[in-house]
């Protein structure tokens, strides 16, 4: 089920004449529904809208990634929209992205803006030493006819990568709160070996989401942090296959 909230239009003055540029976020939920209060509340002051889709009623373990992208994309499409901003509800942008989002969607040109995806081990510190300080997502991109998306099982793009988008650095974080509870970061790694049983999808695997061997953790900076502060609720906040457990941190299903 698709839910949505968009704002009316809001103009932006040009060299020539009023633009009309709308940014509505897309996301979707099932077990981390608890979590869509706060993510609505970190991305209103950023966007002019949002759409939801209720994944609640799904069958098995994980429903197609691809399908509901596709859905999202088709709902923002008639929703007018003008930028997409793709985020999940167990992330949060930093505080500073509102004060930028003008500037970055200021460009009638296909442009993807990309944030440095900060894995967070606590409300306030993250983690940085090897892959963990270079991941990076492109969550914020002009919108595109939805027909013309290229679906991808997982960990793909939300958009074509042969329609011409010039992907840059917005020089802002993304946190993923998913990470802080060592049970989440055991069950992340179980539930990824069971939807990618040979590591076709991701080079890297996934056994490193629950190594902390030699971790090395910064505090977010002053004026970095998000909106509102995250209190742990030590929930998974995602499936368990069959026949997997997260009992113990050497398991894998």
């Amino acid at each position: 089920m698709i839910t949505s909230q968009i704002k009316p239009r809001r103009l932006r003055r040009s060299r020539l004449f009023w633009t009309r540029q709308r940014t509505v976020a897309v996301f979707s939920y099932r077990y981390d529904a608890h979590l869509v209060a706060d993510l609505i509340t970190n991305i209103d002051p950023v966007v002019d809208g949002w759409i939801a889709y209720d994944d609640r009623g799904a069958t098995g373990v994980f429903s197609s990634e691809p399908q509901r992208r596709r859905i999202l994309l088709d709902a923002a499409h008639e929703a007018a929209a003008d930028w997409i901003l793709a985020i999940d509800p167990d992330e949060r942008l930093e505080r500073g992205t509102a004060e930028r989002i003008g500037q970055l969607t200021g460009d009638y040109r296909r442009m993807a803006w990309g944030f440095r995806l900060r894995e967070l081990y606590s409300p306030t510190e993250y983690r940085v030493d090897g892959l963990w300080a270079e991941k990076f997502q492109y969550r914020l991109f002009r919108a595109y006819d939805p027909a013309k998306y290229r679906p991808e099982d997982l960990h793909g793009l939300w958009y074509p990568p042969d329609l011409g988008f010039k992907a840059r650095n917005s020089g802002l974080n993304l946190y993923h709160l998913k990470m802080m509870e060592p049970k989440r970061r055991i069950a992340r790694r179980n539930l990824y070996h069971h939807l990618d049983p040979k590591g076709l999808l991701q080079d890297v695997g996934y056994d490193y989401l629950a190594d902390e061997a030699g971790a090395v953790f910064e505090q977010i900076p002053p004026g970095r942090d998000y909106h509102p502060p995250h209190v742990d609720d030590g929930g998974l906040w995602m499936a368990v296959p069959a026949g997997a457990t997260i009992g113990g941190p050497d398991h894998i299903p």
